[in-house]
């Protein structure tokens, strides 16, 4: 037969198509991944990065061609997330051979970063192995773990467009690097102690810091060791900022870590070194486990072993923060000293340092010394933190290891299928007419546990976790991760989202942005965040407690039984509203919250005992003449009034502490609510004024006061079952979304889910997103996003 006969019979048996891989599929060892895959079943053609996430060219036989989009997504690389694959025909090139070529930047950017992956066995191997090049290493990494998001610059995805830039590969990085055979082929980070970042260890006290003798970075890790081993503070540049660590053995370090850093009561996280250590120092579940071994590595709230550790790690609380190295250097570290404090590296207020200099000025007056490296940080991420309640993951801080994964928004779709010439059901309400391209929006979130958020398309992009922003520093975090999020994602943003309430900072800074601006009701945002997460967008009862956001008339809220949907929200109950006697001094000394229940309920006063008896009086007085009070529906008030009346705590030194401290005091025995009524009328009140009445009675009884907080657990439980029953008998539906930060705590969590579904209730709840105002951007973003579609359409392209 003649070549061209051979050529025809090619043609006959062979095909060639183009694949557009989309989701998280950069810098997770994909091209490789695929490279192999085409190899194996003797395909030709080409992979390569671009903008639109992974572009590959395939040719050879028909069956394997139709199979291979199936391939990829049952053999994917596990931090690999095939979001979707579209199929192209092409005609046949007879390539021959199948290669990686380098990326190319493409129009229409829908590449996703992929998060920063905790250090994987392979390369944790190596890290300990004398045999190897890498031994020791402290900034070992490959395709399937390292620094991703915290390094990244620009898309696509290639060093160049990250922090490590600046390193030069030597020959044998460079052939690992090049060589799609190799696990580290377009392993961005890729380094070795010859060419990568280094350690460096500076003292506070400048006539210590002595040349180091070596440059394998093992002298300046040493040095750190030694440190800590004698029970002072080190300031440890990690992976996206600052840690303080301390021997979290040793009482006299952690408390000198207290006082320096003005942290008299807030837990403080400990590294562990494995889950095998960790579950000396807490209870470890199966689900737990699984939370602290995961590649994310989060910080785990845990049921704490008494006396496993000081008492000054977590004081006042039955749970203790732990998490799992997940870097190199977290890994070498804890090789020395199995369980570590490993805190924030910032000052109160004031966002996580990243920067060698700053961190030197900042943090001095608190580290005895800094170990330090030269990799730079480009985007600043602080540790997540989660729990497991009703053996379900719940997030309380959404950063590091889970951003800048995107969150599938349900909204109107309508063009994708019309472009197919497949009609949409008539019936659907949301199927209407198309203005153009969706826009996208930035929802700016709230004024503390801030993260903002954008969307492009259909999917919600949370940024990691920015904070309170109460000073200038963290503003100035905020505004930069709003540019860096937009560049990342090659979107403008032409609508902004924000909170009603004029004086947050976020809600300012949309007034003066000049876009298009759509005002979300806090606790309608609260509730429309676990619609978005949950994928849904019908109307549910929305039950919102939290510590307090502006209603629509400017009132303080925050104990709300809503009707919402994804574009409304309708009042519908509220908690009985509690004086804020002295406004926020309220919020910082509870006692003041319990003199208002206790005189609104017609109880005396002298229950608190330990509060001077003029100032009571003096309280009292401003409460009944109306001086500096407001009032609030707020159900965090209500958990912090019930803690001054059991004297759990009086004054706080940090946020939600009294209701925190009062959760850890409940017994976890069966007990009956306490008393309370509703009214009757259209929007009703829940009156929490018998409970007050019979604590009262408890106390002065001698009632223990774990008792007493476990029944008013069972009572706020109660009351969020009773109402959604009241508001289904107003027209609600039997599904209900539990949103705020009140359902961060664990026992009223698990308490109401178990009466709401008794009662018949489909219940949602947070998995992906805290229940408190970190996610306050998303449920903005899911409102403005559905509020824009009733207008002029949408188009999720």
């Amino acid at each position: 037969m003649t070549s061209g006969g051979h050529a025809l019979v090619a043609e006959q048996t062979s095909a060639r198509s183009g694949l557009r891989v989309r989701g998280v599929v950069q810098g997770v060892g994909f091209r490789p991944f695929v490279y192999r895959l085409a190899r194996q079943y003797g395909m030709s053609g080409f992979v390569r990065n671009d903008s639109g996430g992974v572009w590959i060219e395939i040719e050879g036989r028909h069956a394997i061609l139709a199979e291979f989009p199936d391939l990829l997504r049952r053999q994917a690389p596990a931090a690999a997330v095939i979001q979707a694959i579209e199929s192209f025909p092409l005609p046949l090139k007879f390539d021959g051979n199948f290669s990686v070529i380098e990326s190319a930047a493409t129009p229409g950017n829908r590449a996703r970063i992929p998060c920063d992956l905790a250090t994987c066995s392979y390369c944790l191997q190596e890290l300990f192995d004398p045999m190897n090049r890498r031994y020791l290493y402290p900034f070992i990494n490959c395709t399937a773990c390292g620094p991703r998001f915290s390094i990244v610059r620009d898309t696509p995805y290639d060093r160049a467009r990250t922090t490590m830039d600046a390193f030069s590969l030597c020959a044998a990085c460079l052939d690992e690097y090049q060589s799609p055979a190799d696990r580290r082929f377009h392993a961005e980070p890729n380094a070795c102690a010859v060419c990568g970042p280094r350690l460096q260890f500076v003292s506070s006290r400048p006539e210590e810091n002595t040349p180091l003798s070596d440059s394998t970075n093992r002298e300046a890790l040493a040095r750190a060791v030694a440190l800590l081993q004698k029970g002072l503070i080190v300031a440890i540049k990690g992976l996206g900022g600052f840690h303080l660590a301390v021997d979290a053995t040793n009482d006299v370090a952690v408390r000198r870590l207290r006082d320096r850093k003005q942290r008299p009561h807030k837990p403080f996280a400990v590294m562990a070194r494995d889950a095998i250590m960790a579950s000396t120092i807490a209870e470890v579940g199966e689900s737990e486990a699984r939370l602290l071994t995961s590649v994310q590595r989060p910080i785990v709230l845990l049921p704490a072993r008494k006396s496993a550790l000081p008492n000054s790690i977590a004081p006042a609380s039955d749970e203790i923060g732990v998490m799992l190295p997940y870097t190199p250097l977290h890994h070498l570290l804890l090789d020395a000293l199995p369980l570590l404090v490993m805190t924030s590296g910032n000052r109160a207020d004031e966002p996580i340092v990243i920067d060698n200099d700053v961190a030197i000025e900042q943090l001095s007056g608190i580290a005895d010394a800094f170990l330090l490296h030269d990799r730079e940080i480009h985007a600043r991420v602080d540790d997540s933190v989660t729990r497991v309640a009703n053996g379900t993951r719940r997030m309380l801080r959404r950063s590091r290891g889970f951003v800048p994964d995107p969150i599938e928004l349900q909204l109107p779709v309508r063009h994708a299928a019309e472009r197919q010439g497949q009609p949409f059901p008539s019936d659907n309400e949301d199927n209407v007419p198309s203005a153009g391209p969706t826009p996208s929006i930035l929802a700016v979130g709230a004024e503390l546990k801030n993260t903002l958020c954008i969307t492009r398309g259909s999917e919600a992009f949370l940024s990691q976790h920015i904070g309170d922003l109460e000073s200038p520093e963290s503003l100035e975090f905020f505004k930069e991760t709003t540019t860096r999020l937009s560049r990342l994602l090659s979107v403008t943003p032409a609508v902004v989202a924000h909170d009603l309430h004029p004086d947050y900072a976020s809600t300012r800074w949309a007034l003066a942005s000049g876009l298009r601006r759509i005002p979300v009701q806090h606790h309608h945002a609260h509730i429309a965040s676990c619609l978005a997460e949950n994928g849904r967008s019908e109307r549910v009862i929305g039950v919102a407690f939290d510590g307090t956001g502006c209603g629509p008339a400017g009132e303080l809220w925050g104990g709300e039984f809503l009707l919402a949907d994804a574009r409304n929200s309708e009042r519908v109950g509220h908690l009985r509203p509690l004086g804020l006697i002295g406004g926020t001094a309220a919020i910082r000394e509870p006692w003041r919250l319990a003199v208002a229940a206790l005189d609104d309920a017609g109880e005396e006063t002298d229950i608190l005992r330990d509060i001077d008896p003029y100032r009571r009086e003096m309280v009292l007085s401003m409460s009944r003449k109306g001086i500096r009070t407001v009032r609030s529906t707020s159900a965090g008030r209500w958990f912090d009034a019930v803690a001054a009346l059991c004297a759990v705590r009086e004054e706080i030194t940090y946020e939600a502490q009294a209701a925190i401290e009062l959760e850890a005091l409940a017994s976890r025995d069966d007990v009956e609510p306490y008393s309370f009524t509703l009214t009757e009328d259209a929007v009703f009140e829940v009156d929490l004024r018998p409970a007050i009445r019979e604590i009262v009675g408890d106390l002065r009884a001698g009632l223990a006061t774990a008792i007493i907080s476990s029944r008013f657990h069972q009572t706020m439980a109660s009351l969020i079952s009773a109402g959604a029953v009241a508001a289904r008998s107003r027209g609600g539906p039997a599904i209900i979304a539990l949103s705020g930060g009140c359902f961060q705590n664990r026992l009223l969590s698990e308490r109401a889910r178990t009466l709401l579904e008794r009662d018949g209730f489909e219940v949602l709840q947070h998995r992906h997103v805290p229940a408190n105002d970190g996610g306050i951007a998303l449920g903005q973003a899911f409102v403005a996003a559905h509020l824009l579609a009733s207008e002029t359409g949408y188009d999720a392209s």
